[in-house]
């Protein structure tokens, strides 16, 4: 069983080709750019079984088959084993499948561990989100230490994971010659690493915080623009 937020039939955005995107509910991060603050709760969504899911992402088999499945959140590593038996699932088709995490779950126990191997397994990419290297800034911007994140890219690297890196661009906190370069340094013994994404911060989230009543951390912050992007890219020296 899962908790669901919602479901994305046809999204390019969020791995490889066109892609079925299961929204998970649950996040401890409170993110000041979150544009999906209705994914926090993790009493929130509604309970689907793994099966019910398998079958509505099978609704969109001939649409996905050169893309596959993300599972996204909230944080999905939160429902690590809704993860294994719907990958299991997903692979003994033929599904590409993808998990967009912040790493904010891992834990060193050795149950967890496991089950994280078990992932491994059945899935074939992940999306992971760097949302500062600044300890001080990280926790200013997410309200959580990065020590499970790094954690969690040191386990990617040793188990030669394949990852894209994605990273929100926001004035004031990764908008910066002194960020990219921490990125280029940080990212260099990860050999896994096939690709970098940076997205820009925008201001789409603000209705929703209004609507449930929460105070928008960064109202009157100003949408970053291509011109800032292309700079971005060319700092941290990504070509494509």
């Amino acid at each position: 069983m899962a908790r669901i937020h919602s479901y994305e039939s046809l999204g390019t955005v969020d791995g490889p080709g066109v892609r079925f995107v299961v929204f998970l509910q649950g996040c401890p991060m409170r993110c000041k750019y979150c544009h999906n603050p209705d994914t926090w709760d993790f009493a929130g969504g509604k309970e689907k079984s793994t099966d019910e899911v398998y079958q509505e992402i099978l609704k969109y088999r001939n649409y996905i088959k050169q893309g596959g499945v993300t599972v996204s959140g909230g944080e999905p590593l939160f429902q690590i084993d809704f993860l294994i038996e719907l990958f299991t699932k997903l692979k003994a088709i033929g599904i590409h499948t993808c998990i967009d995490t912040s790493g904010s779950a891992f834990r060193k126990d050795s149950e967890w561990l496991a089950k994280l191997d078990r992932l491994m397994e059945v899935c074939d990419l992940m999306l992971v989100d760097i949302k500062h290297l600044d300890e001080k800034k990280h926790q200013e911007l997410t309200g959580m230490s990065r020590g499970p994140i790094n954690d969690f890219m040191d386990y990617l690297l040793a188990h030669n994971q394949k990852i894209w890196i994605r990273i929100v661009l926001v004035e004031g906190y990764t908008l910066d010659e002194e960020f990219y370069a921490q990125v280029k340094e940080y990212l260099k013994p990860f050999t896994n690493v096939e690709k970098i994404e940076l997205l820009p911060y925008h201001t789409m989230g603000e209705k929703k915080y209004e609507a449930l009543g929460i105070a928008y951390p960064l109202k009157g912050m100003k949408a970053v623009s291509k011109a800032q992007v292309e700079q971005a890219k060319k700092s941290i020296g990504i070509h494509a």
